[in-house]
């Protein structure tokens, strides 16, 4: 494996958006648990931008760690879907492997908040 050895010891659920009737006529998302991962995390470059409303947001990016799954497996994740580690939410923006035998993959994920 390329880089550093990966130590899976942070517990990340999977989540994915899911469209519900609002009530009103239109859609809300619902985020709904897809699966549990355990992997490891490690924090890359930060920055401050606005948000929808001006509302400074620091964003950090972090690259993800975890076991491969096949690219059809229901618990692999997928850009658009996030992962939860209690109150902090990461955005997945990309899946790769990792390594070259395909034994772990690495998410792009980006986090966001107020600054």
């Amino acid at each position: 494996m390329s880089g550093a050895a990966v130590v899976p010891a942070r517990r990340l659920v999977l989540e994915a958006a899911q469209s519900q009737p609002d009530g009103a006529g239109g859609l809300a998302v619902q985020w709904q648990p897809v699966a549990v991962h355990w992997a490891e995390m490690r924090a890359g470059s930060g920055r401050n931008r606005s948000g929808a409303e001006e509302v400074p947001l620091g964003v950090t990016l972090w690259r993800v760690f975890l076991r491969a799954l096949p690219e059809a497996h229901p618990a692999r994740p997928r850009p658009g879907q996030r992962f939860r580690d209690g109150a902090r939410v990461l955005r997945i923006l990309a899946v790769a492997e990792h390594d070259p035998r395909g034994g772990w993959l690495v998410c792009h994920a980006q986090q966001e908040e107020p600054a």
